[in-house]
């Protein structure tokens, strides 16, 4: 498994956007709080979507008044992967 997948916060926000497509900030924060049923801290929460991008998982295009983040080719690649990775595993119950 490569690095950016081992932290979940960064797996649950590429989850959730392959999931519905490309989201603002703040719609895919309101989300994925609701999944952990906590608030999250902005600095972590776009710290964690920098470092997405920052390796090539993400981009950020910008749609009007607010920008939006999509999964690149090779984040739904890893999306892909590590539900076969989670599927292999179930699978064997």
């Amino acid at each position: 498994m490569t690095k950016w997948l081992q932290s979940g916060r960064r797996r649950d926000l590429c989850i959730i956007l392959a999931g519905e497509g490309p989201l603002h900030g703040q719609a895919l924060k309101s989300r994925l709080e609701s999944q952990y049923d906590q608030r999250i801290e902005p600095k972590s929460f776009y710290g964690a979507l920098d470092t997405l991008v920052d390796n090539g998982h993400l981009e950020l295009r910008e749609a009007g008044i607010h920008d939006e983040y999509a999964l690149t080719d090779a984040g739904r690649r890893m999306v892909d992967e590590q539900f076969a990775w989670m599927a292999e595993h179930l699978d064997g119950e």
